[in-house]
């Protein structure tokens, strides 16, 4: 674990006819063909654990729901992207986060420091479902993925041991190659870190490789600048007013 490898599948590039539908009142965002996908990891494939968060931000206020940490997520993603802070900067994200579980406005920045220093490289594992099944489901179409992540050093190892995919074959979902940005010393938005993993496409153009991930300024920056199709996974419409192709769920991608 925790390297770059590859899978030794060898097949072509499978056309996936995957109809990518704007939520916002935009026409519909490059309804056309996309021969493989990169997805992100955080966000995209595991969320931090609520099982965790849940408990431990309650005592401040907060609903410890499953669901209402899941839409924490993608509430503090939406007001960092906002912000257009990288990936060192999360300040922005760890107060909205506690103010969308409903914690107080007299203890959101307590709580959001209590999140800060919880919130580790380690806790995000927890497996997002619609994810898991799309991963499958795509697979079992024959189309070529992968993932490209900004990491610490143990995301292949997360995505292994949580039963999600595994960088060639293996007994989960096989991604062609897993990329992480402590390991290749470069992570997005810089658009180099895509090029670790586009080694591993050999047979399919830049252009018609889609990469799906949560933040404006990481994954949509980042894709664009690499010359790939960059989609924003957004199931709460945080985005309204997006001049990029979003989605609800990885599932909306199955072909």
């Amino acid at each position: 674990m925790g390297r770059i490898v590859a899978s030794i599948r060898s097949r072509g590039p499978c056309r996936v006819n995957m109809t990518v539908t704007s939520l916002a009142s935009l026409p519909v965002t490059s309804a056309a063909d996309f021969d493989a996908i990169l997805f992100d990891a955080g966000g995209i494939l595991l969320l931090p654990d609520p099982t965790v968060l849940g408990p431990l931000l309650e005592p401040y206020g907060g609903d410890p729901s499953v669901d209402a940490h899941v839409r924490a997520h993608y509430r503090g993603m939406a007001v960092k992207s906002l912000a257009g802070v990288g990936e060192k900067f999360w300040d922005e994200y760890n107060h909205a986060y506690v103010a969308s579980i409903g914690v107080p406005e007299h203890d959101v920045a307590y709580a959001a420091h209590v999140l800060e220093r919880t919130r580790n490289a380690f806790i995000w594992r927890w497996p997002i479902p619609d994810s898991v099944a799309a991963l499958q489901k795509l697979e079992a179409a024959g189309v070529p993925m992968g993932v490209v992540s900004n990491a610490s050093g143990q995301i292949e190892e997360v995505l292994v041991r949580h039963g999600i995919c595994q960088a060639g074959p293996g007994p989960f979902v096989n991604m062609r190659v897993i990329v992480d940005s402590h390991l290749v010393g470069v992570a997005k938005p810089d658009p180099r870190i895509f090029d670790f993993a586009l080694s591993y496409f050999p047979d399919v153009p830049v252009d018609r490789i889609a990469y799906v991930g949560d933040s404006v300024t990481m994954d949509i920056g980042g894709g664009r600048a690499a010359g790939l199709h960059p989609i924003l996974l957004d199931p709460h419409d945080d985005h309204p007013d997006a001049d990029f192709p979003r989605i609800t769920s990885l599932l909306d991608l199955v072909p």
